[in-house]
């Protein structure tokens, strides 16, 4: 159980980074059909060499998503055989058959913006359910100073989570570029920004509400709430960060070298104009800062203390 726990962790993170650059890498309809692509279990040869990488990136993805899903079954079996954690298995069972039908729908749907960023939101949960299934694996000691942290820790987790989201809202209307100066956008603190638009969940990619052109200024208000909404994640990690140094200086280091790598990823996309790169460390880097968050909740919520 622990092994396949830790297994299955370590997949879902590579599956949620190689699904951020299949989207990134404009490769998200590379499989116009779905679970098939263009009707064949694996793609067929294509005289455009660009068209066929897409296919490959698409299905390899797919496969890879595919492999979890079983892993995850096959961990619900053995959480209910042995009693470890089966209704939490047993949840995130179920997330995966969710997800299974939002990567459907993000190819039948043709990359709706609210679908793409709920498939993301959706990888992220898978991951953070399975981080805290493999601590609950782990032997700890007791430390009831931990839970002084669990409000400050919960708030750390949900600013990072909306974070995330907006992250995924940003991509998911390829709107990265949309303030291409720092630290001001389009030379301005405030630039005109079109929020109604910007925010309306239920439209086409491109489009707003009434089938029209989205406008320069909604990805404007997309990305400016993105930007504006780090310093605020960056505030409140740091706030924890000092908080918690007492408690453990090895998760503050961690949490604190990851919150560093992460403004610093953001930055430098905004200044190298977007590379495949960047950007998927970029969604990486928040991979593995939601990780460290759920790690210190884990903690502060049962009073223990990480052996390490």
């Amino acid at each position: 159980m622990k092994r396949l726990v830790f297994i299955a962790v370590a997949l879902t993170f590579v599956v949620v980074v190689v699904g951020a650059y299949v989207r990134l890498s404009d490769a998200g309809l590379g499989c116009p059909d779905w679970p098939l692509c263009y009707g064949r279990p694996i793609p067929e040869k294509f005289a455009d060499a660009d068209t066929a990488a897409k296919a490959w990136k698409e299905m390899g993805h797919r496969y890879l998503a595919g492999g979890l899903g079983l892993l995850i079954f096959g961990l619900l079996l053995i959480s209910w055989r042995t009693r470890q954690s089966p209704w939490l298995a047993t949840a995130i069972a179920a997330l995966v058959v969710f997800q299974a039908t939002l990567g459907k729908w993000t190819v039948t749907m043709l990359l709706q913006p609210a679908i793409v960023t709920a498939h993301l939101a959706g990888g992220m949960t898978i991951l953070a359910l399975l981080t805290w299934l493999a601590l609950a694996q782990r032997a700890h000691q007791a430390d009831a100073r931990f839970r002084a942290l669990r409000l400050p820790a919960a708030l750390a987790l949900g600013a990072l989570s909306l974070q995330i989201l907006l992250g995924g809202w940003v991509s998911a209307n390829y709107a990265a570029l949309a303030c291409p100066d720092l630290p001001l956008c389009l030379g301005q603190a405030v630039p005109p920004m079109d929020f109604a638009n910007a925010f309306h969940a239920l439209r086409e990619l491109g489009r707003t509400d009434a089938g029209e052109l989205l406008p320069q200024a909604a990805l404007t208000a997309i990305h400016w709430s993105h930007r504006m909404f780090a310093l605020v994640v960056v505030a409140v990690l740091t706030g924890v960060i000092l908080k918690i140094r007492s408690f453990s200086r090895s998760l503050a280091g961690l949490i604190g070298l990851l919150l560093l790598l992460q403004f610093s990823l953001g930055i430098a996309n905004v200044v190298f104009n977007v590379p495949l790169a960047l950007a998927a460390a970029h969604n990486a880097g928040a991979a593995a800062l939601l990780m460290a968050l759920v790690v210190l909740n884990f903690f502060a919520f049962k009073g223990l203390r990480p052996v390490w």
